[in-house]
Order: structure tokens, then sequence, then C-alpha cells
């Protein structure tokens, strides 16, 4: 899931943008994704929104699948930006609930249905009421599957003994990913998860993990969790500290200089933090400075 940055008179930063998706193909992404909740979409207008999607597109060029979430605060705004977006070329689209709102199950059931009509790429939804405050129960996920042929992916983002119940509800119909930084990633596997959809700050540990444990190497899942557990701790302490940290730390790794713009945490740099976060990622070493394709 990509970060937005911005540059000194807080506008999207197209180059910081570009080597962020060099950094992650490089590192073997299996895809992109795009507008979650680490990219500050709550931050950006709908204009920026598009423009992010089509750098996306245009950066990416059709090397890994492009996955575009779709957040907006009324049916129509999320309708033109997930037809934008489809449009644009992404691959797969994923529904938030509206923006600022926490409708009940059924009304949302609702909500979700009416924006997927039409759209002709795969579709999804992010059920994560740990950060949305409002979710779909696995009885809700099934009947929205069973309205549309196209909803074939739910990104959750809590507990893996919250999202297991939805792996084995919807087993054989969906395609169920996990989120929070990559906190119990072996587990989340185990239990029946495609993958995970983690920041680029330690992705590509993430990624050597999945491998791993795709690979049957038991002991080598094992060493890279050790090996990222700390920092992933620490860095999911909050989505502002996910964000604000997390940035600061993948600007350092891929040699972007200026990372520090953030327009949803109210946070600034303390010392104490910084102290641990370079305690935390001290063994990760730099990203690979030149564009390595998959």
């Amino acid at each position: 899931m990509l970060y937005a940055f911005f540059d000194e008179a807080d506008r999207l930063d197209r180059a910081a943008f570009r080597r962020q998706i060099e950094v992650c193909i490089g590192a073997g992404c299996h895809g992109i994704a795009v507008l979650g909740l680490l990219t500050e979409v709550k931050a950006l207008s709908p204009a920026e929104r598009d423009t992010l999607v089509r750098w996306a597109v245009a950066d990416i060029g059709g090397r890994v699948p492009l996955m575009a979430t779709i957040a907006g605060a009324t049916l129509a705004e999320v309708r033109d930006l997930a037809a934008g977006a489809e449009a644009a070329g992404a691959d797969y689209l994923i529904l938030q609930p509206p923006l600022g709102q926490r409708p009940p199950g059924d009304e949302l059931l609702d909500f979700y249905s009416a924006a997927m009509a039409g759209l002709r790429v795969p579709v999804g939804i992010q059920n994560a009421p740990e950060f949305l405050g409002v979710g779909l129960t696995p009885e809700e996920v099934a009947t929205l599957r069973r309205r549309h042929a196209n909803f074939t992916v739910m990104k959750g983002e809590g507990p893996v003994v919250q999202v297991k119940p939805f792996v084995e509800a919807l087993a054989g119909q969906l395609v169920v990913f996990n989120g929070r930084g990559g906190l119990e990633l072996p587990d989340n596997l185990l239990a029946g998860c495609a993958g995970m959809i983690p920041a680029p700050d330690s992705a590509d540990l993430q990624i050597a993990l999945f491998n791993a444990f795709e690979a049957g190497d038991v002991a080598e899942v094992e060493r890279l969790y050790a090996q990222v557990l700390p920092y992933v701790v620490f860095i999911m302490q909050s989505l502002d500290v996910a964000i604000f940290y997390g940035k600061r730390m993948f600007a350092r790794r891929a040699g972007i200089a200026n990372a520090c713009a953030c327009r949803v945490p109210a946070l600034v740099a303390d010392p104490f933090f910084e102290a641990a976060l370079t305690r935390w990622s001290a063994g990760f070493g730099p990203y690979p400075q030149g564009a390595r394709h998959a």
C-alpha cells in the first residue's frame, strides 16, 4: 500500500511516488495498492486521488496488478471515483465505507452493492471495523457476493482471530487479504489468507517471508518474522504513527529526500520515537538504489 509524498508546497511529489513504485517492484512485490488508509486518503482531494491512480498505472506499466481503494463521502462521489479509476487502468477496486459515516450493516451492504453496480473490473471491500468504525459480518459479505459476480476480494484489517471466520465462511468465494502492517503474518497465511497488503517500509522482508511460506521453508519464515515483528509492533501503535514514522523510515531506505510532510498525523518528530524507529529497524538495510524490474 503506497504512501502519498508531498513537496514543500504541499503538492503531490511525482518523483518520490515513482521511486516508491520502482523500489516495491524491485523488491519482488506481487501487486501494488494505492489510496488506502496509509495513503492518507482522507486528506486527499478527489482530483489528487485520481492523479495518484493515473501515476500508478503509468509507473507500473503493466508489470504487476494495481489495486485502487475507493473512498468518498457520498455514493455519487464513490461511483465517480470508481469509474475514473477503472477508466485509468486499475486492475482491482477496493471500496471503503462512506467517509465520516458509520451506517449499520444492512445500509452499508446496500451502499456497497450500489457502488459496485456497473463496474466491470474485479472489485472488493475493505472490511476494517477496527480502523473504519464499521464493517460487515461474514453473512453480509456472502450476501454481497451473491449479488455481484465480480465481487471477488476482501481486505480485512484486524487480528487473525477476527479475519479467520471470514476465510472459513467464504472459502472458494472470495480472496481474503489482511493488513495491520504485517502483524501475525505467518498465522494469517496459515489461516488461509491469500496474503497481506503492507506498507513499503518493511515490504521487502514481508515479501521474502511470503515466498518462504509458499516454499515451505518454516525456519526462514520464523527468522524473517522475528526480524520484522518488533518494528511492526512499534509502527502499528496507531495509524498516525504508521504514516508518520513508516514514511520516514521507508524514505531513508529508498533514498527519498522529501518524506516529512504528512497531512493526517498530528505528530512531530520526537527524538525518543526516532531512536526507537532506528533501533527496531536496524537490520533492515537500504533498498537498492537502482530500479530493478520484476
